[in-house]
C-alpha cells in the first residue's frame, strides 16, 4: 500500500473505513473520503494550513478560471512527460482545483493523491472529487511510502527535498511552480518602498535533474468586487495592504502581474 503510519511507519491497510498499521494505529476515513494523518503530536497548532476563509475566497477565484492558464500548462507539461505513470501525488493541493483538473486530463489509468495540511481545504476537496485520495498531512514528514509516485506537482508548497526524492519513484517526474520576477508587481508596489523582483534563476533540488523549464507571464485584469476580495484574501497582501488601500483596489478594480516559473524535474 502507497500510505504508511505517520506514527510507526510501517504499512497501513484499509478495512471497512479505517487505515491500520500492524501497531494498531488507526485513521478513519472521513465521511468527505479523506483521511486525517497528521498525527495531534506532530500538529503545531490546533488548525494549521489556510482557516476556512482562505480556502474559500481561493476556491471561489480559482474556479472564475483567472488561473486556468497555469493549470493548462502544468497538465501539458505532465502528458509530455509522463510515460504510463500510474500514481501521482498533489503537494499542498488545497481545495483540489489543479489536482482535479490534472487528473481529468491523465485519464481513468492514473491515480492522483493530494495533500494538504488544511483540513478545512481537504473537506472541501474530497467531497467535491471524490475519484482522488486525499489526505491531511505535513508536506515535511509525508505519509507515503518510499518510491511510492511516478509523477509529482508542487504548487507554490514548502516541502524537504529528501521527502521529495524519497516517494517519488527513480526516474519519477516532478513539476514545481513557484513566483517568477514580475509576479504580482504592481501589488508590491503598492506595499513596499523598493520592491524586488522574485529570482529567475534555475532551481535545483537534491537528487533530482532539471530537464525542462518555462516562465509563463500575462496580465490579470480585475474588475468585480468580489473577485478582487477573494484574490486578496487568498494572497500574502491581505495582511500587508492597509484597508484603505484594499477598498480602494475592490472599488477601482485593478491590473497586476502574473508571471509563474515552472520547472521539470526527473528524480535520479
Amino acid at each position: 500500500m502507497i500510505y504508511r503510519c505517520p506514527i510507526c511507519e510501517q504499512a497501513l491497510t484499509l478495512q471497512d473505513k479505517t487505515w491500520f498499521c500492524a501497531s494498531n494505529h488507526r485513521f478513519d476515513r472521513a465521511k468527505e473520503g479523506y483521511v486525517n494523518l497528521l498525527p495531534v503530536q506532530k500538529k503545531k497548532s490546533n488548525d494549521p494550513g489556510d482557516n476556512k476563509e482562505m480556502m474559500f475566497a481561493r476556491r471561489e477565484f480559482l474556479n472564475k478560471g483567472y488561473y486556468q492558464a497555469l493549470s493548462d500548462n502544468v497538465n501539458q507539461l505532465a502528458k509530455t512527460y509522463l510515460n504510463e505513470a500510474q500514481y501521482g501525488l498533489d503537494i499542498g493541493c488545497g481545495e483540489g482545483y489543479y489536482s482535479s483538473r490534472l487528473a481529468k486530463e491523465l485519464g481513468d489509468d492514473f491515480s492522483l493523491f493530494g495533500l494538504d495540511i488544511s483540513k478545512s481545504a481537504l473537506k472541501y476537496a474530497a467531497k467535491r472529487y471524490p475519484d482522488i485520495a486525499f489526505s491531511v498531512a505535513s508536506s515535511f514528514d509525508m505519509p507515503y511510502a518510499d518510491d511510492s509516485f511516478d509523477f509529482m506537482l508542487r504548487i507554490y508548497a514548502p516541502s524537504l527535498e529528501t521527502e521529495l526524492k524519497r516517494v517519488i519513484k527513480p526516474g519519477g517526474i516532478l513539476i514545481t511552480v513557484c513566483a517568477g520576477p514580475r509576479h504580482h508587481f504592481a501589488l508590491k508596489e503598492l506595499i513596499y518602498e523598493s520592491p524586488k523582483e522574485h529570482t529567475q534563476d534555475a532551481s535545483s533540488i537534491e537528487g533530482f535533474e532539471l530537464i525542462d523549464q518555462k516562465r509563463l507571464e500575462s496580465t490579470l485584469h480585475l474588475s468585480d468586487e468580489n473577485d478582487i476580495r477573494h484574490f486578496l484574501q487568498m494572497t500574502p497582501y491581505n495582511w500587508k495592504l492597509t484597508d484603505e488601500q484594499k477598498q480602494t483596489l475592490s472599488t477601482t478594480g485593478f491590473e497586476c502581474e502574473l508571471d509563474f516559473k515552472i520547472e521539470v524535474f526527473r528524480a535520479k
